[in-house]
């Protein structure tokens, strides 16, 4: 074997050819998908396996379709993106989206309505459901739809991100005696996108009714005196990805809350529109939105299929359901004493979500209600709705403590949030700064110092994770309490750097990107080769989200070659042929999915 490997260090190889990273990330919802078909996983956890799909595919388009779409629209036949590659990223795409429906309709709907819960159709309602459902439209719904008929006065009107709407074919003439012939109703977001029926009308089950059928039901009594020839629910997806030019703003908060506002109206990339949509209006709809024909999704449901999310939310029936998770409180934290105290004797690993995150703000927690802490810098990413972090740092400013938070504003989709929390925390007296330009600040730490006699003191977290108490509960990370010197000497010099963007020290312990990481990876990664070449057992064990960096993919195929056995275990996309030639199966890439989603990063490399 020893020969073997050494032969094939000789061999020059053809140029590495990587995986596509687009298709690679429709490759992973296609394994979220398999969940949804799961035997073992309870009906509605299922149903929410189907609907993250969609959530998935919606972000997909929103952040890495535009490229695609233009390369079609200009006929693009150079660059890696070009027409080749739209067509079989759609094609992949499609298939997707046509499995997604059909398990929908012929394995999860039959399935769950065999346990009592049923999304009832217009044509499956009794005459008493049909007669509620006409009330709930007349005053929750008709108030708030407003149809536009287009002629040269009423052009085609905006239409938002990923909102629900309604085209309509129309026959006769207004009432100025014109035949405008195609109106659009736009359904506003603040009604809810399911309904349930009275338990009066549902036969002592669980009967729901979705807005697009309500709507769709009642659709000719918005247009009084024409006729409805023909009409289709549709959804448009726009390129969402927030493009601020750092360099050329005064205030990133601002151009970004600007932006936000846009963000809704951007170029579109997909158009859904229902299965049996007339031609005609689907061509029309694609001029409209400058879309090509592989844009168009027709599909056999509700063209918002992600919200559906709210069945698996409201529908009851514990066998239904995931049994509810509890986290355990790490055995490694003393129960009634300090964390300073026991940081001082040992560091605390904690195992998210099977180990309690609520130590965490139980740390932070001590440190705003402890006299001798005189600081605390914290990075905010993520924070989701909890804000008990917020209002523990808001606390801290008020007890006279000096407070520092590196609120992330880039964080995908969590703008606002984000925004929302900076000036909360201005607003008390904490420093708020936002990174460095051209980077994203994506580290989770918390440092805390304080005063222990003559002298000040460390304590720190840090974390593959967000700071964000309900992402805790469902994703896996890895999280650290430490009073290690070094390591919050790091923390201490990264925040300083961050804030005022002073040079970077040498880390003593810490990885830090763009600085020292990637060339440490990089570092290990070759010695590992080396180590191989040597005729030393070698390996290498890597935990992460994706793997798509071409200069880490490229040594560790070279490093495969010379005999590493390599163990890559990647949540998502991964650029990475592991049959390229010369590898002979030294590099296995294996994928977890799951309940939990996995988040944690973890590098192995066993001297």
């Amino acid at each position: 074997m020893h020969n073997k490997i050494k032969d094939s260090m000789r061999l020059t190889y053809p140029p590495l050819k990587l995986l596509n990273r687009d298709t690679s990330i429709l490759a992973f919802n296609e394994r979220v998908l398999s969940l949804a078909q799961n035997p073992d996983y309870p009906l509605l956890e299922r149903l929410r396996f189907l609907c993250i799909v969609s959530s998935n595919l919606d972000e997909f388009f929103e952040v890495r379709a535009a490229p695609h779409v233009d390369a079609m629209r200009d006929d693009e036949q150079q660059s890696d993106i070009n027409v080749q590659s739209y067509q079989s990223i759609a094609l992949a795409a499609h298939e997707l989206v046509a499995k997604q429906y059909q398990i929908f309709n012929a394995e999860l709907m039959p399935a769950l309505a065999a346990q009592g819960v049923h999304l009832v159709s217009h044509g499956e309602r009794t005459p008493q459901q049909r007669r509620w459902v006409a009330r709930y439209f007349e005053t929750e719904v008709r108030p708030l739809l407003v149809p536009v008929a287009l002629d040269p006065s009423h052009p085609f009107p905006q239409v938002a991100n990923k909102s629900l709407n309604f085209i309509v074919s129309l026959g006769g003439h207004d009432a100025f005696g014109r035949n405008n012939n195609i109106a659009i109703v736009k359904v506003p977001r603040v009604l809810s996108r399911l309904i349930k029926l009275p338990k009066s009308l549902s036969d002592k089950q669980q009967k729901f009714v979705s807005l697009s059928s309500v709507i769709r039901a009642h659709l000719a009594s918005l247009f009084t005196g024409r006729e409805v020839l023909n009409f289709s629910q549709f959804r448009v997806t726009r390129h969402s990805d927030l493009a601020v030019d750092e360099e050329d703003v005064k205030n990133l908060r601002t151009a970004l809350r600007k932006g936000l506002v846009q963000r809704n109206f951007g170029d579109a990339v997909r158009l859904e529109v229902s299965y049996g949509c007339d031609e005609p209006l689907a061509r029309f709809l694609l001029q409209q939105f400058d879309l090509p024909k592989q844009s168009l999704y027709r599909v056999h449901g509700p063209v918002n299929l992600a919200r559906l999310i709210q069945l698996a939310d409201l529908a009851e029936g514990n066998h239904l359901k995931f049994k509810p998770f509890e986290p355990k409180v790490s055995q490694e934290i003393a129960p009634n004493q300090s964390f300073f105290t026991q940081l001082k004797q040992q560091d605390i690993l904690i195992h998210q979500p099977y180990e309690s995150f609520e130590s965490v703000i139980d740390f932070l927690h001590e440190a705003v209600n402890d006299p001798d802490v005189l600081s605390i810098q914290q990075t905010i990413y993520r924070t989701g709705a909890d804000a008990r972090m917020l209002k523990l740092l808001q606390e801290a400013v008020r007890r006279g403590k000096e407070v520092m938070a590196v609120v992330e504003l880039k964080a995908r989709f969590d703008e606002e949030a984000n925004i929302n929390w900076a000036e909360a925390l201005e607003s008390v007296g904490a420093q708020v700064v936002y990174g460095i330009v051209g980077l994203k600040t994506h580290a989770k730490m918390l440092l805390v110092m304080r005063r222990e006699g003559p002298h000040l003191k460390y304590y720190g977290h840090i974390s593959t994770g967000n700071y964000n108490p309900r992402t805790a509960r469902l994703y896996t990370d890895v999280s650290m309490l430490t009073a290690d010197p070094q390591i919050t000497r790091d923390m201490e010099h990264l925040f300083r750097h961050i804030a005022s963007q002073v040079k970077l020290p040498r880390m003593q312990k810490l990885l830090v990107a763009p600085f020292n990481l990637h060339r440490q990876m990089l570092s290990k990664i070759r010695a590992t080769e080396l180590s191989a070449k040597q005729g030393k057992a070698a390996k290498i064990i890597l935990k992460m989200n994706a793997l798509t960096d071409v200069a880490l993919v490229q040594a560790l195929v070279r490093a495969g070659r010379a005999g590493v056995e390599i163990d890559l275990i990647l949540r998502g996309a991964c650029i990475l042929p592991i049959d390229a030639p010369g590898l002979d199966g030294r590099i296995r890439v294996r994928s977890i999915i799951g309940r939990l989603l996995e988040h944690s990063r973890v590098f192995y490399f066993p001297s």
